[in-house]
């Protein structure tokens, strides 16, 4: 049984994702765990709740790992806990992961956005840095506009709280017309999040083996017994 937890990073996961994959929405403490109670022997993180809910607690890929489970990260919250459980042999996929495992992003708000319902298909009601940032560099690298307006973009963007930023609010911080910016954002939106997800979808079906449980020991602390075991 192979079990996927996505949400706005992919909404369409359940139309592209192969027929053997069960997918749940964005996890929140326990979700991992009870994945293993019904029986998953294959898990990917792509998306997780965080702000009104408890995240996924590290504790819980450690326990599936420490299962023989093979636990799979990419785009979002996905991307954060393979970074940081990867000495444990959860196995990271896609450029976000690759740039927190290489200490090129040390913030877990540039991977944060604000969204809708899954009802409404998880809408977007904001812009995530990791998305704006690669948007602006394909702008930059096609020469649309100067490096001088591509800076004062990128810096505009890291400026914004996850919340507030959105196109309309990049443009104004950085001084520059909505409008005029307009085609240019349409020819060059980079979704990197999707692509990373998507990337995880297929490396689901692909073989993989984690770390030997030998190298290292999992600890049944006495919270973790007291809640799971």
């Amino acid at each position: 049984m192979k079990v996927v937890f996505v949400g706005p990073s992919l909404p369409n996961a359940h139309e592209i994702a192969a027929t053997d994959i069960e997918i749940r929405p964005p996890a929140c403490q326990g979700d991992v765990m009870q994945a293993i109670a019904d029986g998953a022997t294959k898990i990917g993180l792509i998306d997780g709740q965080f702000e009104m809910a408890a995240p996924v607690w590290h504790k819980e890929l450690l326990f599936a790992l420490s299962k023989k489970i093979t636990v799979l990260g990419a785009a979002s919250m996905g991307a954060l806990r393979a970074a940081e459980c990867a000495p444990y042999g959860m196995i990271g996929v896609g450029t976000i992961f690759e740039d927190y495992m290489s200490g090129a992003r040390v913030d877990d708000a540039d991977v944060a956005l604000t969204y809708g319902p899954a009802e409404l298909g998880y809408p977007p009601l904001s812009i995530p840095l990791v998305n704006a940032q690669a948007t602006i560099a394909r702008i930059c690298d096609l020469g649309l506009l100067n490096e001088a307006l591509c800076a004062k973009l990128k810096d505009a963007a890291g400026a914004l709280f996850f919340k507030r930023r959105n196109w309309r609010n990049i443009a104004n911080t950085a001084g520059i017309e909505l409008e005029s910016l307009k085609p240019v954002l349409e020819m060059c939106w980079v979704d990197q999040k999707k692509t990373d997800a998507t990337a995880l979808l297929q490396a689901m079906g692909q073989d993989q083996h984690p770390v030997d449980i030998d190298v290292w020991q999992f600890n049944a602390t006495a919270l973790f017994r007291k809640m799971y075991l």
